[in-house]
């Protein structure tokens, strides 16, 4: 299918590129249109297609759109396309957060096909992030008749894909930012906390790079079961409420939460062990934590 793309940012050079460096008869970039006429122009230099200066020829030349704009203009820039006949085309947006329903409202009197086609990856570069998209998953959610042609689409580029509803597209988004976003909290205050030990801050994260980066390896490879070690999977409770003892408040919250959700964990992986002592020992310090609060 013939797939232009409006918006000439990271993520419209990355997929562009990606599409148009992959031999399939099923996608041909025909080119850029943006606002910015340097940037359409450089998309289309690096992909070796078309800079388009009217956003009406892009559409017409096209059976594909996708909207690679920033989440908040996305709509704003469908109501613009929508005013071009578009009886047919799958018009698609690449923001994890919005389902393609809520991105462009009314579209079913238009006779167009609304897609979110979202890549799980975070796009750095828009010259090199392109070499990594075939490894990428992308989620993807829209318009159930046609979801057959956009799923042939993409795979026919090698792109792993899993749909999903679009009333679990907000879900999919935290279960994103979870692994991404705040996992980047959760080493900061793990360097935080060497960096009170005397550790300079480079030295904390080369100290904990091959603790995390073996860590995430084994949870990918094996599961979480069977890569949790530590204080909760031995069942350790004296530890734990040392390492209560000596974390500051905030510290402690966030300790307290994450072992909480390692019990089921270690429940599972270990089905003979008792864990009630230390389900009583995190109940019993988030009272007392309560109780203090309360006093000041």
């Amino acid at each position: 299918m013939k797939t232009g793309f409006i918006g000439a940012g990271k993520v419209g050079f990355t997929l562009g590129k990606y599409f148009s460096s992959k031999e399939s008869d099923s996608i041909k970039v025909t080119g850029y249109y943006s606002r910015n006429t340097q940037s359409a122009e450089e998309a289309a230099q690096f992909t070796e297609t078309r800079a388009f200066t009217d956003m009406g020829a892009l559409i017409e030349a096209s059976d594909v759109l996708f909207l690679t704009v920033p989440d908040g203009s996305i709509t704003e820039v469908y109501e613009q396309v929508r005013q071009y006949p578009i009886q047919g085309k799958y018009i698609c947006h690449c923001s994890g957060s919005l389902s393609a329903g809520e991105a462009f409202p009314g579209i079913d009197q238009t006779g167009a096909y609304e897609y979110s086609v979202h890549p799980l990856f975070a796009v750095s570069d828009k010259y090199e992030a392109y070499k990594e998209l075939q490894d990428v998953f992308f989620a993807v959610e829209g318009n159930e008749e046609h979801l057959p042609e956009i799923k042939g689409m993409l795979k026919s580029v090698d792109i792993d894909l899993q749909v999903i509803r679009a009333e679990d597209k907000t879900l999919y988004h935290a279960a994103a930012v979870t692994a991404s976003n705040l996992a980047v909290a959760l080493l900061a205050e793990s360097i935080n906390m060497l960096c009170q030990c005397g550790f300079s801050e480079e030295d904390a994260r080369k100290a904990l790079t091959p603790l995390v980066t073996g860590n995430v390896h084994h949870i990918l490879a094996k599961g979480p079961a069977a890569a949790l070690t530590g204080p909760v999977e031995r069942g350790d409770e004296k530890t734990i409420a040392k390492h209560l003892g000596c974390l500051n408040e905030g510290q402690r919250d966030l300790y307290r939460v994450l072992s909480s959700r390692l019990i089921p964990i270690a429940e599972s992986k270990h089905p003979d062990r008792l864990y009630q002592n230390i389900k009583d020992l995190l109940e019993e310090d988030l009272l007392n934590e309560k109780l203090q609060n309360q006093e000041l």
